[in-house]
């Protein structure tokens, strides 16, 4: 191939005359087509959900980001938002959901009830989703308004941009993606008897 001063062009580059041409990485191609198609698993526990609502709503039009389609069953889905209030009765179902979901999964804590506990400093609520799960993005708030939650989607597609697929997919041994457990409280659980 040659290029239009006459010199060798590089495998891959693309000339001004060929409008149809498209050189990337495939890691890029790739985290291009995770980021722009999420598929959130709304987890809505209490007054975050009906916010959650909102937001997948035409008002706020979460189709936008190519996150509109909210599955109800884990194995389609890799995006959990946990909004509102999580308590240790309903943490191990969260958990369960959690781990039926496909790689890669991210997870989106809604709210100041399933970010900290929030107002609910009680033996029945958990302290925080993070002690259960490992969480991407926390979204303050109580509850959080819509183009908050919004904004927190546009982050994690900026973290998914900058995910290297490829390599986790090619190396010899998979680690173990560090902070996979939460912080392993989960066996806390005061309500059991």
């Amino acid at each position: 191939l040659r290029s239009r001063t006459g010199g060798p062009r590089e495998p891959g580059a693309c000339a001004a005359d060929q409008p149809r041409c498209l050189a990337t990485r495939a890691v890029s191609l790739f985290n291009w087509g995770r980021k722009n198609s999420l598929w959130p698993m709304p987890l809505g526990l209490s007054c975050c959900g009906i916010e959650l609502m909102a937001m997948i709503g035409p008002k706020f039009d979460l189709a936008r980001f190519g996150a509109e389609a909210a599955r109800f069953s884990p194995r389609q889905c890799d995006l959990l938002v946990v909004a509102g209030t999580l308590t240790w009765k309903m943490a191990e179902a969260c958990r369960k959901i959690y781990d039926q979901m496909p790689d890669p999964k991210w997870v989106i804590a809604m709210g100041v009830c399933s970010s900290s506990g929030g107002m609910y400093d009680s033996y029945a609520v958990v302290q925080g989703v993070d002690s259960i799960l490992p969480v991407d993005v926390y979204v303050p708030g109580c509850p959080p308004r819509p183009d908050t939650v919004i904004d927190a989607i546009l982050k994690l597609q900026k973290k998914i941009e900058r995910e290297d697929p490829v390599r986790r997919l090619t190396s010899a041994a998979a680690p173990e993606l560090p902070g996979e457990a939460g912080t392993g409280r989960l066996s806390y659980a005061p309500n059991t008897a």
